[in-house]
Parts: structure tokens; sequence; C-alpha cells
């Protein structure tokens, strides 16, 4: 099958990037011809044709529509046995809906904004794409549920294809070989209780919450360890005013996230809004609890008081006491339930599921003909 992927580059490997890598090597491992349409950035991969989009510097709201428009163009260039697009675009066989519904997100925030230009566009992109396009993914139970509901999509054309983590990168085994380096390399005790954060765009993924149950936490020999992309002074200031600000550790973004889990012992990730978030099958992978939030997909893998927990990302009590509870927990028995849980979710089950998506747009096009 002559596969086109039309995608942003992902050449810093952050969770989502990695998440899209991880899939579309796997699609190239198992036969697929993977042609990658991808504005100027994207690195090469071994085995995928790379497609340039030529977009010239635009403000956002102008690149966006540019985005749609240029990959509408270079799709109906070409020839493809099927389009798959993790993009707001105009002509796709298939959406995989990564980001989830750009509408829910503007109403998580905690103080929505006015509805500017770049929001106006993404929203009418969006519904223009979950009207026209013949298949949806979404990446967890609940985005399909917020797609159905928010845009009337009917349930025959939306499946749910969880993503994949590699089970190799992310692997309990990493903390006898990088716990006492990365520790060193933070300034962290090697006895010191260490909790990680991990994502960019700190509001919506909840730091300032995470600060909170952090500062309410009963261990005050234990550590924060923020890792991820975004201004810190206001999370930095608010950990001062709560008496923590010398326990926390930031580390800005990193491209060796494996080496971090590997040196905590519990993640918090308390998002606000959240599709799924690769972090979740991460750090279980890595043999880590995973605190969760009740808005997040990757709550569908969290066993309550097995491998991690499911609170309200407002609840700083709640996640205190979250962290209270496997603070006391028998690490070798979290760490077995926590990696156990991940590894159902490979790169080759998540090509399996959008093998019986395509299938599903094979046989639609044969009952049209």
């Amino acid at each position: 099958m002559k596969l086109l992927i039309i995608a942003r580059p992902f050449v810093f490997h952050g969770g989502v990037e990695r998440a899209t890598a991880g899939l579309v090597g796997a699609l190239v491992e198992h036969g697929y011809d993977v042609h990658l349409l991808s504005p100027r950035g994207q690195a090469p991969m071994r085995g995928v044709i790379m497609h340039t989009l030529s977009l010239p510097p635009l403000p956002s709201a102008a690149r966006v529509l540019a985005l749609a428009m240029g990959a509408r163009r270079a799709v109906a260039r070409g020839s493809w046995d099927l389009v798959q697009s993790h993009e707001r675009t105009l002509r796709q066989d298939v959406y995989r809906a990564g980001e989830g519904c750009h509408r829910a997100y503007l109403a998580s925030e905690a103080h929505p904004r006015a509805r500017g230009l770049y929001h106006r566009i993404v929203l009418a992109l969006e519904r223009r794409v979950f009207s026209d396009t013949p298949r949806i993914v979404a990446i967890a139970e609940a985005g399909r549920r917020e797609i159905e509901a928010l845009y009337g999509v009917a349930s025959d054309r939306v499946a749910v294809v969880y993503n994949g983590v590699d089970l190799e990168r992310f692997h309990p085994a990493n903390r006898a070989r990088y716990r006492g380096a990365a520790r060193a390399e933070a300034g962290i005790p090697a006895d010191a209780y260490t909790v990680l954060f991990v994502g960019s765009g700190f509001a919506r993924k909840g730091l300032a919450t995470t600060i909170d149950a952090f500062a309410a936490f009963s261990d005050r020999g234990s550590r924060l360890v923020v890792l991820g992309k975004g201004d810190a002074r206001e999370y930095g200031a608010l950990a001062s005013r709560l008496g923590v600000g010398e326990r926390v550790v930031w580390l800005g973004a990193r491209d060796d996230p494996e080496r971090w889990y590997a040196a905590a012992d519990i993640v918090l990730l308390p998002s606000r809004y959240e599709p799924f978030g690769n972090v979740h099958l991460e750090a279980l992978a890595s043999g880590l609890p995973v605190v969760a939030s009740t808005r997040a997909g990757g709550s569908e893998v969290i066993a309550e008081g097995i491998n991690g927990a499911v609170v309200s990302p407002t609840d700083a009590r709640a996640i205190a006491s979250a962290l209270e509870g496997f603070r006391e927990r028998r690490v070798a028995d979290v760490t077995a339930a926590a990696r156990r849980s991940a590894e159902p979710y490979t790169h080759a089950a998540q090509v399996n599921g959008f093998a019986q998506v395509y299938a599903q747009v094979a046989r639609a096009r044969c009952d049209i003909s």
C-alpha cells in the first residue's frame, strides 16, 4: 500500500513526536510504502520517502490555513492508495485526531480566552475535517466520545487506536543504568523520593496544581523534577511562595526522558486537557506509577491504586494523597504492575489497529464503485 502521511515535523522528540516517529517507523517495518508530507525541518527517516511542503513565513493564523491548502494541492498532484493526516487538512481518507478537539481544549481552559482569528480558523478546519473525512481515528475512548458528541460524527466512522511505546527504550532496567548519574546531574540525593512532571505547555499540563500538591506532600526530603518546554517564571515563584522552591529541579526540554523516568519514583500529570499523553505509557513502561487526570485519555490505562491513580486536575489534596499512598507501597510490586500495564501498547499493535481502519476505507470504496 502506498501510504501518504501528512504531519508537522517531529525532529525534537517530545512525547507527541516520539509517538509519531514510532508509528511511522512501525508502518515501514510492516511493509507499507510510506511517504511523509511535512513542512521544512523534518529529519529523514529510514525507509520513508520525504515530500517537503514549502510554506512561507507567516503568522500562526495564516500558517495553519496555508498548511491545509498546501497539503490539499500536494495530495491532488500525487497518486496514493490512502492518505492519512495528523493535521487539520482538507483532503484525506483517515484523520488521526492526536490533538483531540480544539473546541474541547478551549472549553477546558481555566480562564477561557476570546476566540481570535487563529482559533476561529482552527475551529473551522476542525468542523470540515470531522464532517468530510471518511474515517476518524481517536487515540482514546474519551476522544472518540468527545468527537461524536461535539461534532455529531457517526460511531461507525470513528475508531480508537491507542498509541504505542518503545518498550526497549523505556524499561525498568534503566533504573540501574541511569538513576545514579541522572540524580547526581540534577543534584537529587540518592534517597530522596522523586516526583516527575513531564510536559510542555505548563498551564494545560497542570504544573500549578502539581506544585500545590507537592507542597502538601508530607515528605519534606522529596524532590519535584520538571521536564518540558515553557516559561517557568510564574511556577518558580509559586514554588517559592509555597516553601518548596529549593526542592524543585527545572530541567527544561530534554531529548533523554528515559534517564529521568529512571531517576524518578512516580510521575504526576494533572492535565486540564490531554487526548492521551504518551508520557503515561513511557512512565508505565519504565516501571513508574502515574497519577493521571480525569481529563486525560491516558487515564484509561491506569488501574486505581495498582499502577497509579486518577484524580481531578484541580484537586491538589487528592493528588497529594495519591503521592502519600504510593510513597508507602513496595517498589517491586508497583514496578511490576506498571510495566505489565504498558506491555500491550506496542507500535505493532498500533499498526494493526490502523490496518483495520485502512481495510474499512478500502471496503467503502468498493461499495461506492
